[in-house]
């Protein structure tokens, strides 16, 4: 590893820890040349993930976009951003696991539904009647419905104890 203090190529590592969240290596060096120390992190490199709109275009997976979506559903909701957070890692850890190189936006408008659904019934809606592009109201009660009736299906064994 270069030092960034004087250049050199040849450097020890003194100490190697594995960082909190698991994702990535932390070592500390020691240059052999200078005697400076400096930090390093190594991760696995991701490889780019290209998310294929509905009209066929092709651009790269941004998270952000997941957020936003998500922060707009919410909106008024009594819903924390430690919440909405958690649901944007779920979904990023969902698309990269998936260990697919494209994915479409319908695909991923699915997984917010899917993390929406758990979390906040309004929100859920919302986000659902421009994923879903509802077209007239019987759409969107048919989806209500469908909705209620998991939460149901969800309920039944709780209340049978």
């Amino acid at each position: 590893m270069k030092c960034m203090y004087c250049g050199s190529l040849d450097s020890k590592v003194i100490d190697s820890r594995l960082s909190e969240d698991g994702t990535s290596i932390r070592r500390r060096r020691e240059c052999t040349s200078c005697g400076k120390r400096f930090t390093t992190y190594e991760t696995v490199e991701q490889t780019p993930i290209m998310v294929i709109k509905k009209g066929g275009n092709r651009q790269l997976f941004d998270p952000n976009k997941i957020r936003m979506g998500l922060l707009k559903a919410c909106e008024k909701r009594p819903v924390p951003m430690v919440e909405i957070e958690r649901m944007v890692s779920d979904i990023e850890k969902r698309v990269h696991n998936s260990l697919e190189q494209e994915i479409t936006s319908n695909q991923i408008g699915d997984y917010v539904m899917d993390a929406l659904k758990e979390v906040d019934e309004v929100a859920y809606v919302r986000f659902a009647s421009v994923h879903r592009q509802f077209k007239d109201i019987n759409t969107l009660l048919s989806e209500i419905e469908t909705l209620v009736k998991l939460k149901e299906s969800l309920e039944q064994p709780k209340n049978k104890k």
